[in-house]
C-alpha cells in the first residue's frame, strides 16, 4: 500500500538527508550536488529545489516550506 506524504515533508526528509550526506562527507561543505540527488530521490518540486539551494546558500531564513 503506498502512503502518501505531504509535499514539505518531502522537502524536510531532503533538508536531513542533505545534511546527513554533507556531514558524511567532511571534506566536501559544498551541498549543491546533494541538492541534486535528493530532488530526485524525495521527488521535490522546482519551487522546493530553490527552496533548498537558497537555504544551503544562507538566504533562506525566515522562510517556510511549501
Amino acid at each position: 500500500m503506498t502512503t502518501i506524504v505531504p509535499k514539505s515533508e518531502l522537502a524536510r526528509r531532503a533538508m536531513d538527508w542533505i545534511s546527513g550526506q554533507c556531514s558524511n562527507q567532511p571534506g566536501e561543505p559544498d551541498p549543491s550536488k546533494h541538492i541534486e540527488a535528493a530532488a530526485v530521490r524525495f521527488n521535490l518540486s522546482p519551487v522546493d529545489v530553490e527552496f533548498l539551494e537558497r537555504f544551503y546558500a544562507g538566504g533562506a531564513e525566515g522562510e517556510k516550506l511549501s
